[in-house]
């Protein structure tokens, strides 16, 4: 029984115009490091099915569901917010997108893998229950979140925001929601400017100052995180796996390294096997310079996947 490794064509026909960040280059660079470094011999690949309507109402409202599908341009692009457009493909690649975290719910929860990678964009942690924003439309792993909550009877599911970017859709979406811990980290005072202040007792936010660096970063983790989650006991961890607080992407400044998300996944890994029989699910959010962010990717994989 292999880790799977999920992910669909259609993820790299939303582009957002040249010389955007959001790039669909992106996951070619993610998916070329793992085939180098071996890891995809490890894991099972699966098509990222399109999310249904009923998975998304989980996580969004129907009106804005069909009103972001109603702006869908036949030709050219969308503009949803000064950093966020939409071109023909993209409402087709945000539903594999979202769909991809239900199949990785339901491999995992139905014990046909151990735990998940969705390789996918676009990212979704920005997008809240009736908005698009920040290159995100829907909010994958909330729509994995909810599929698990509602048709596979789970209780208590952690989510983990490791990405640069306060993860504000997944904090609207989950505010008050007693079934979800949200264990996050990211840099203050950068887009989208929230999560300095916990809007709940379900949220554990460690905003840092620039610069921080591996050791501030570990300390959250190890001072914050790890004691809510042992106390929490999810059935099932998820994680938004965003690695643009690589010292080499200017998308944000913790100057962080390959070997703090390898670190990071191995405490994730050690809560799973303590609490939900190392039940993992991941799904790339940020990260937007090529070689730093495949480079963290293969680092976050390799001890997910348990080939570390």
């Amino acid at each position: 029984m292999l880790p799977a490794y999920i992910t669909h064509p259609d993820c790299a026909l939303h582009e957002m115009g040249a010389h955007h960040p959001e790039c669909p280059e992106r996951l070619g660079a993610i998916n070329d490091m793992l085939l180098v470094k071996g890891l995809l011999d490890y894991m099972h690949p699966y098509d990222a099915p399109l999310a249904t309507p009923e998975q998304l109402a989980h996580a969004h409202s129907s009106l804005y569901v069909s009103e972001l599908m109603a702006a869908s341009p036949a030709e050219g692009y969308h503009k949803v917010d000064p950093d966020t457009d939409m071109n023909p493909f993209t409402v087709r690649a945000a539903l594999r997108a979202a769909g991809s975290v239900v199949l990785a719910t339901d491999l995992v929860l139905t014990g046909d893998a151990p735990s998940a990678f969705c390789c996918v964009r676009p990212p979704g942690h920005h997008a809240q229950r009736d908005a698009a924003m920040g290159f995100c439309f829907f909010n994958n792993v909330a729509v994995g979140i909810r599929h698990a909550l509602t048709r596979h009877g789970l209780q208590r599911v952690a989510l983990i925001d490791f990405d640069v970017h306060h993860g504000n859709g997944s904090e609207d979406i989950f505010r008050g929601d007693e079934r979800v811990l949200m264990c996050s980290i990211f840099e203050q005072g950068i887009y989208p400017f929230s999560g300095e202040n916990a809007t709940g007792p379900n949220m554990v936010n460690v905003g840092l100052p620039s610069r921080s660096g591996s050791d501030k970063f570990r300390e959250a983790v190890t001072s914050h995180w790890l004691p809510a989650l042992d106390a929490f006991k999810p059935e099932l961890i998820y994680v938004s796996a965003g690695f643009d607080g690589h010292r080499e992407d200017d998308m944000g400044n913790l100057a962080l390294v390959e070997a703090d998300y390898e670190w990071v996944t191995k405490k994730i890994m050690a809560v799973a096997e303590r609490h939900c029989r190392g039940r993992v699910i991941s799904c790339l959010e940020g990260g937007y310079v090529l070689s730093p962010l495949a480079r963290s990717v293969a680092a976050h994989v390799k001890v997910l996947i348990g080939a570390d």
